[in-house]
């Protein structure tokens, strides 16, 4: 495993990361990430109603905590009342203490906001971050799916009030590179680094629903989830890049997560997985150093699928939060 700085920190992450946003109930699947040197874990208060919380707190129990880098979020509806989502001091505080009960620990590394509220002022916000920050709760603050002007907002206020900013965690991937044209030119001057979402696209950039196949249990057989099979031409330009990874000794995973990694700006790539084992082989995606002969051809095999309109907005698929 290779570890960056996270944006102007002196934060070291793992180049891969976890996320239990979608199988916290698979076993195994933390202890094959620390056993693959990933230190760094993201979720959410909002996850499956808490419970992919409270699966980390629970597999993490007998890990030294000061080995871990753990990233929780607030913003999604966590109940049924007018104060139990967005950013608000109210709901950031409660839910952090939720939180905090939930993974079994006094503090988070990097407590996210993980939407933009325009409910909230932003000042409002970052002031309830202070204060948690000054109590010892929160080490650092991320956003996640900001634009550039919220993000300069973010910095603004972050600054006023003494928050420590480091992070965004953007939906990046081969296909999806919307974040380049705005988000991170802005947070390199700002400092802020990134975690890149989804770099698997939802398990389309593995591959495994080439030639129209549909593993058993993948995302594309849930009505929760976009279905890649919608979109067969897609599958089928994808399915070109197997080529390209045969030839530089990857799985297409691990081109994918690679690819993510040849930013600068990108500190880690947040991977999911249901089996430990994708997580023992997507871990391997770290330190790789891909040639320029590999980025152009993964960009000419891709051509118009690819998505970098800063317009486009990335919201999490239905029925991922409550």
């Amino acid at each position: 495993m290779e570890y960056r700085r996270l944006g102007a920190s002196g934060l070291a992450v793992s180049e891969i990361a976890y996320g239990n946003w979608y199988n916290h109930h698979a076993p195994g699947c933390v202890a094959a990430a620390l056993d693959a040197g990933v230190t760094t874990f993201h979720t959410a208060a909002a996850w499956d109603g808490g419970a992919a919380e409270a699966a980390f707190g629970a597999a993490f129990a007998g890990t030294r905590r000061d080995d871990l880098v753990l990233c929780t979020g607030v913003f999604w509806p966590e109940g049924p009342g007018p104060n139990d989502s967005g950013l608000s001091r109210k709901h950031v505080i409660a839910s952090l203490e939720g939180s905090l009960r939930r993974l079994r620990t006094d503090y988070v590394d990097v407590y996210q906001l993980l939407r933009f509220d325009y409910k909230t002022p932003v000042a409002e916000t970052f002031l309830a971050l202070s204060d948690l920050v000054r109590q010892g709760k929160v080490r650092y603050v991320g956003t996640a799916e900001w634009t550039a002007e919220q993000l300069t907002q973010a910095a603004e206020a972050a600054a006023r009030y003494d928050v420590p900013l480091i992070s965004n965690q953007a939906h990046y991937s081969m296909l999806w590179r919307v974040a380049e044209a705005q988000v991170i030119p802005v947070s390199d001057r700002l400092g802020i680094g990134q975690f890149a979402a989804v770099p698997l696209a939802q398990g389309v950039l593995t591959g495994k629903y080439g030639n129209g196949a549909v593993p058993p249990g993948s995302r594309a057989t849930g009505p929760a989830y976009a279905r890649p099979l919608r979109y067969p031409e897609l599958v089928d330009r994808v399915e070109l890049l197997r080529g390209v990874a045969d030839d530089a000794g990857l799985t297409m995973a691990q081109l994918a997560l690679a690819w993510t990694l040849q930013h600068e700006t990108v500190a880690s790539a947040v991977v999911g997985a249901s089996k430990p084992e994708q997580l023992t082989e997507n871990a391997k995606a770290a330190g790789v150093r891909l040639d320029l002969d590999v980025l152009m051809r993964v960009d000419q095999l891709l051509g118009s699928f690819v998505q970098t309109d800063p317009r486009l907005v990335w919201t999490p698929p239905p029925g991922l939060v409550n």
